[in-house]
């Protein structure tokens, strides 16, 4: 596959900010891929309420149903289609499965951002938000959950990458300007 537009894939624990990057470069005309959105869709299509609950169990058993690459095989030709046309970034790549699958479709021409942030302040964070708040106890579950359920490590490991989202907004688009400028 020639290389003639980017794709980056944002990985990281929940609340770590994946989601400043990609609204980001959404709004400089980038083609937006959520993987949770498949989630939502296909509990919508199956007339389940979508709550905190729901969410984490029919995710984990879309992933037991289809395997852990799943939302890569359900996203892939939404993923090629919009590569083919411009710059395209993934919000929420979450297992190694998944990784495999786009690797193999897309080679080095896949960039993964992982971003990190202090675990205390990531839970202050996931406190303050409008949509998709937590408590402590709740994202700590989930973040377990994520990680000896969904292995959701490996990407942030092998990520080309790294934003520390410990600072400001402004901090990390500046970061994130520098990892898109030294993509060729």
């Amino acid at each position: 596959m020639s290389k003639k537009h980017k794709l980056l894939a944002f990985v990281g624990m929940s609340g770590s900010g994946k989601s400043i990057g990609t609204d980001y470069l959404a709004s400089q005309g980038w083609t937006k891929i959520y993987f949770g959105g498949v989630t939502y869709d296909k509990m919508r299509e199956a007339g389940i309420e979508i709550t905190l609950e729901n969410e984490t169990e029919f995710r984990e058993q879309l992933r037991k149903d289809y395997g852990m690459g799943a939302y890569a095989i359900f996203l892939l030709d939404q993923i090629k289609e919009a590569y083919a046309k411009g710059d395209t970034v993934l919000d929420g790549l979450y297992t190694w499965e998944e990784l495999k699958i786009l690797r193999k479709e897309f080679g080095d021409n896949l960039n993964l951002i992982a971003v990190v942030v202090d675990r205390k302040l990531r839970y202050e964070r996931f406190n303050q938000r409008k949509e998709r708040s937590y408590m402590a106890n709740q994202i700590e579950s989930r973040d377990i959950r994520e990680i000896e359920y969904l292995d959701k490590g490996g990407p942030i490991a092998m990520a080309d990458y790294y934003i520390y989202n410990d600072d400001d907004k402004e901090a990390y688009i500046k970061r994130l300007n520098e990892i898109i400028a030294s993509i060729e």
